[in-house]
């Protein structure tokens, strides 16, 4: 099935099917990640990789897709070039290419922040609508976990974050920028909705600290 860029309306004519590949997915991940958790959590890695899978599910992608989004991160955290190379040979090329153009880091240490951001972001330019579809969903769960996490600790979640406040409000500001280029679907309107929403209660933020200091 085809999705559309990034939006998530592309119609499904009929239930799709989880198959094998995908319980073997599912499992590989698992495996992969077992490890690793959520930054500045005991919340196991696998989690966000089960959210990113069921945003695309329910915005129009398609099994492969949904394998894509379990195995999104396990060339950047577990292996590099060697692990594409595994995931092209367990799962096909196609689910390597949605991978490989989620991944904006194929060595340790990681290039600098920054660059490695703004690297993606071109990149998505003229990645297909897969690729994009996926992204958007991975990032969809990253903000809303940012959201959540900022409404209970406040500003000191931005120390878990190589970009700071700033370099991560530019980062998804950037991000929602690059996916409004196409005509957006509900996928990118429910991005866009959290995006908004982080601007405007961390600008609150700090503009209560701005009067409260003014005051003191």
């Amino acid at each position: 099935m085809n999705a559309k860029p990034a939006n998530g309306s592309a119609l499904k004519q009929k239930p799709i099917r989880l198959g094998p590949r995908f319980r073997r997915a599912f499992l590989f991940a698992a495996e992969k990640h077992a490890a690793q958790a959520r930054k500045a959590s005991t919340i196991p890695y696998i989690a966000h990789l089960m959210g990113v899978a069921s945003l695309v599910l329910e915005f129009g992608g398609d099994e492969e897709m949904a394998i894509a989004a379990l195995l999104h991160d396990v060339v950047e955290d577990c292996g590099g070039e060697p692990m594409l190379k595994e995931v092209r040979r367990r799962f096909g090329k196609r689910v390597a290419k949605i991978v490989d153009g989620c991944t904006d880091s194929y060595i340790t240490p990681k290039p600098p922040w920054r660059e490695r951001k703004d690297a993606y972001i071109e990149h998505l330019r003229t990645a297909d609508a897969a690729t994009r579809l996926v992204s958007a969903a991975d990032k969809l769960n990253n903000i809303r976990s940012i959201l959540s996490d900022y409404r209970q600790l406040g500003d000191g979640i931005w120390e878990r974050f190589n970009g700071g406040r700033t370099g991560t409000l530019w980062y998804y500001c950037a991000l929602l920028n690059e996916f409004l280029r196409d005509k957006p679907g509900r996928l990118i309107r429910e991005y866009e909705l959290e995006v908004r929403e982080l601007e405007a209660i961390t600008s609150l933020k700090t503009q209560g600290k701005k009067v409260h200091a003014a005051h003191d």
